[in-house]
């Protein structure tokens, strides 16, 4: 479930920011939503050289049951991935439905980094944490609107 579901949200996420966004701005919004995720990746990057916990596998002598990354884990590089994703597809289209599919999708592949011991609550609230200042640092408060803007290709 961790692993499988990131195929699916990825896929869903071009789709929106593709094919859903106006042609006048689809550039605009989906070069946002790029800058948003390599902002997302740079604060996670920092993040990981001020906090190194250890993969629950680890601690507790087991096997790990998804795949992973040979580094301490924080934050989660699956959830930061799918929730920038969800945070892009609502900045550009502002569809409810949509991004609540796609927060349930990846509230899922947090819970599945969990059960499959490869990180912590504390790995998977630090990628959700990244990917939301992520979105807020680059949408700034026109991120919480309820509506696009209709002139400004946010």
């Amino acid at each position: 479930m961790a692993d499988y579901l990131v195929v699916p949200i990825v896929l869903i996420g071009l789709w929106a920011l593709l094919l859903r966004t106006p042609p006048a701005v689809r550039y605009q919004r989906v070069g946002r939503a790029v800058l948003m995720g390599l902002s997302a990746l740079l604060i996670a990057k920092i993040a990981s050289l001020l906090y190194q916990g250890q993969r629950p596998f680890v601690a507790l002598g087991e096997a790990p049951k998804a795949a992973y990354l040979a580094n301490p884990g924080f934050p989660s590089d699956h959830v930061l991935f799918v929730f920038a994703i969800t945070a892009a597809v609502w900045a550009t289209t502002r569809d409810v439905k949509l991004t609540a599919a796609l927060l349930i999708m990846s509230c899922l592949v947090a819970l599945g980094r969990i059960l499959a011991l490869v990180h912590t609550p504390i790995d998977v609230l630090g990628g959700i944490g990244c990917a939301l200042l992520a979105a807020v640092l680059v949408y700034g408060r026109r991120f919480f609107d309820r509506h696009l803007p209709s002139s400004q290709p946010f």
